[in-house]
């Protein structure tokens, strides 16, 4: 069966590459980014439409799921992949830090003004997320924006962590309505990820030469997003889990599936969205 398969974040990276291999199986891929020449790039090489996106400006945001909204009448897939790793504490014309506006309060309200689309269609909402996610210390939902202990990577390490705790709480709240959820790692993949963060060591991992040649390509990154697109929720995957290689990850961090810590980012995150 041919899906609408909205792919966040896929002007370049992974989500390029899902985008590429989707419309290539024969579905109906819809190109969201933030860069409006490489978006249209990628889209016009496929023959996809596209939607520009900021996902540190919220307005944009509301934008893209009006117009998402009204283009489709049922959306199959909605793969929230955008995201990245920054540097020093900055924040958002909306008031939020920035890593984790665009790595979790952007999707989630994407995913949240499309609920009632995304529900009719008995939709799969995926999250790109990362091992980088075992790394995050205790979440503290008063400080999302960590102003109290701010560090590039911590932040990404807790958008992370937040990505597979938005998965289970979407799972617990709308599985009986038909949304299968996952989250997946895509593994070490070599793009422009993080090449401009103020993390020396973030840096020094996506641009030295030695350990760029240990990392996968956006091809194999893309594997996983576009298996759990395809595959069938409930018997090819358990919805409402994180996965690493095609399994449910044998190692996260100890609050990936605390059910009162995801019920209380949810919330949290509907209050400060007002």
């Amino acid at each position: 069966m041919t899906k609408v398969i909205v792919i966040t974040g896929s002007s370049d990276g992974i989500g390029a590459a899902a985008a590429r291999q989707l419309h290539s199986a024969g579905h109906r891929v819809v190109v969201v980014g933030r860069s409006p020449r490489k978006t249209e790039a990628v889209a016009r090489e496929i023959g996809a439409a596209h939607f520009l996106a900021d996902f540190a400006r919220l307005d944009e945001v509301r934008k893209l799921a009006a117009e998402l909204d009204a283009a489709y009448p049922r959306i199959d897939v909605l793969a929230n992949n955008a995201g990245g790793v920054f540097g020093d504490p900055t924040k958002t014309t909306d008031g939020f830090e920035l890593t984790f506006q665009i790595n979790h309060l952007a999707p989630f309200l994407l995913t949240r003004l499309l609920i009632d689309k995304l529900t009719a269609s008995r939709a799969t909402v995926i999250q790109t997320s990362s091992v980088g996610a075992r790394l995050a210390g205790k979440l503290d939902v008063d400080d999302l924006n960590l102003d109290r202990n701010f560090d590039p990577v911590r932040a990404y390490s807790a958008a992370k962590l937040e990505n597979i705790l938005f998965t289970t709480e979407l799972h617990r709240r709308y599985h009986a309505e038909g949304i299968a959820a996952a989250a997946f790692h895509p593994g070490n993949v070599a793009t422009s990820f993080g090449t401009q963060s103020a993390s020396r060591l973030m840096r020094f991992i996506t641009t030295n030469p030695v350990t760029r040649a240990m990392l996968t390509t956006p091809e194999k990154g893309a594997d996983q997003l576009v298996w759990l697109a395809t595959s069938r929720p409930g018997i090819d995957w358990e919805p409402g889990r994180y996965y690493e290689k095609r399994r449910p990850a044998k190692r996260v961090n100890s609050q990936a599936y605390d059910p009162e810590l995801a019920r209380r980012l949810w919330e949290r995150s509907e209050q400060l969205l007002g």
